[in-house]
């Protein structure tokens, strides 16, 4: 936990040499590798066992493992695929950085600090909404509700405090 001069700590914000940064991400227990194997590993022992019924005479079983294997490699898929999805903000001095990773395609928004407000969508249940002039951007997609609305405080409380960097 960092503590602010203010006396307000930061429980989700970090100090780094860029400015103030929060890290958002999913809270996955495999990493995409780790996934591969748990899924070859869980395909073998299927198609092991359906091989063994095979030979015994029991025809209809190993399509069955098959059709059960793809599906099981198809869900480890789309686990390894989101597994690394987050969301990064840094505030420095002129700007609020946004960035989205989703399923290894990433989409960036900077907007101007002097123009952002930061709002709470729906009794802290929703997303963050940032404005800033006409931009609207939603973050907190990987955080639980009470975790937005910190990320909330913390950001307001940040642009409304942390000091601009000189321009020019």
């Amino acid at each position: 936990m960092d503590a602010s001069p203010g006396g307000v700590a930061f429980q989700l914000a970090q100090r780094g040499p860029d400015g103030l940064r929060w890290l958002l991400k999913r809270n996955c227990a495999l990493t995409p590798r780790q996934c591969l194997w748990a899924s070859l590993l869980a395909c073998a022992a299927a198609l092991s066992v359906a091989a063994a019924f095979w030979a015994m005479g029991a025809r209809l079983v190993l399509p069955f493992a098959v059709l059960e294997s793809t599906a099981v490699a198809l869900a480890f898929l789309w686990y390894a695929r989101h597994a690394t999805d987050r969301e990064t903000l840094v505030l420095d001095g002129q700007r609020l950085v946004v960035e989205w990773e989703q399923a290894g395609a990433v989409r960036r928004r900077e907007l101007s600090r002097h123009w952002l407000r930061v709002e709470d969508a729906g009794h802290g249940a929703g997303l963050v909404e940032l404005r800033a002039g006409t931009a609207r951007v939603h973050v907190g997609r990987y955080a639980r509700p009470e975790q937005r609305r910190q990320l909330a405080r913390e950001l307001r409380w940040a642009l409304a405090t942390a000091p601009a960097a000189p321009t020019g």
